[in-house]
């Protein structure tokens, strides 16, 4: 029997992604698409053909890069949609392009990089002007990226 069984982590032992038929998928959902989680900018249907499968054709953007996946499916098979979460932190302090963010609890993580994008941009142009905000972090597939700036309501 296994004796050294380790119970420090936190985690709740949640999938990364669930099944889901892919007749169900809408357009705006989310999808994994070639190991990436994507979500849904285009999607057609085909007829039945001689061998019976209606097949789905999905375009979707991937959430973190914003590269663009396709994938053909029957639409009778699963496919995996991942589990997203988005969290909101106030924005402390911006130290060699980590930001240090505050969660609802009071703590403060130090390991989100700034996004090299023109949000990225945003968030050190607002941040060295002195105002407050909130960045919304999105989290999926054990990866997490600021896609967000929201003013902070006083």
């Amino acid at each position: 029997m296994a004796d050294e069984v380790d119970f420090t982590t936190g985690d709740a032992g949640a999938s990364a992604t669930f099944p889901m038929q892919c007749s169900a998928l809408r357009k705006n959902g989310f999808v994994v698409l070639k190991g990436r989680p994507c979500k849904i900018v285009e999607m057609s249907t085909s007829k039945t053909g001689k061998h019976g499968h209606a097949k789905v054709h999905l375009v979707g953007i991937d959430i973190f890069t914003g590269k663009k996946y396709e994938d053909i499916c029957p639409s009778t098979h699963n496919m995996d949609v991942p589990n997203i979460k988005r969290n909101d932190y106030q924005l402390l302090d911006i130290n060699e392009k980590y930001m240090s963010l505050l969660n609802d609890n009071g703590e403060v993580r130090h390991d989100l990089k700034l996004p090299e994008s023109d949000l990225g941009k945003e968030i050190e142009t607002k941040y060295d002007a002195g105002e407050e905000m909130l960045i919304s972090v999105l989290c999926a597939m054990s990866e997490e990226c600021a896609v967000a700036v929201k003013a902070m309501t006083k």
